[in-house]
């Protein structure tokens, strides 16, 4: 099996390992598929078709990995691998792909009171569903808006101005 398609293996370990508590082994798991990923895309290893279910196997050990720190509280570390994992989907694929993960980190943002940098990657998120019609997007953008509804009632300009391009989107979605 070539690294990177042992990378995603490795990651999935990491978040079962996450979710049944077992932190210091799951964090070890994130380390081993990290040196994996490095290790197979300096060697240029060939992927198999179904490793790229989810796209390139980089941003989806980074989205995986998110969801691991996610699980073991660490919002801010989960926030910025959400963000990494957008961040190196290739430009113009996988907006929905995108679009969530960008969702996640907002909503870890959001969690941590970092209300106006939430605003600012929900509203990123947002520019990637320009075009996409699904569920899953339908209702991030229906969560986001009932989540910044508090900061709205407050005057926040930023949620105010969200939740304007939310109602635009679920008006043509």
């Amino acid at each position: 099996m070539d690294s990177q398609t042992e990378a995603l293996f490795r990651v999935v370990h990491a978040h079962t390992l996450a979710k049944t508590g077992l932190s210091a082994a799951a964090l070890a798991e994130v380390g081993r598929a990290r040196a994996l990923l490095e290790q197979g895309s300096q060697r240029g290893d060939e992927v198999p078709f179904w490793g790229l279910a989810w796209g390139p196997v980089a941003p989806s050990v980074f989205s995986r990995t998110a969801k691991v720190f996610e699980t073991l509280g660490d919002h801010r570390a989960a926030a910025a691998e959400y963000l990494h994992a957008a961040a190196t989907r290739p430009a113009g694929t996988y907006a929905r792909i995108v679009a969530l993960d960008l969702v996640a980190g907002a909503e870890l943002h959001l969690k941590r009171g970092r209300i106006e940098q939430a605003c600012a990657t929900f509203g990123q998120a947002m520019d990637h569903m320009e075009g996409v019609r699904s569920v899953r997007t339908r209702k991030a953008v229906k969560t986001m808006r009932a989540d910044l509804a508090p900061f709205r009632a407050r005057g926040l300009r930023c949620a105010a101005e969200l939740d304007e391009r939310a109602v635009s989107f679920l008006a043509t979605a």
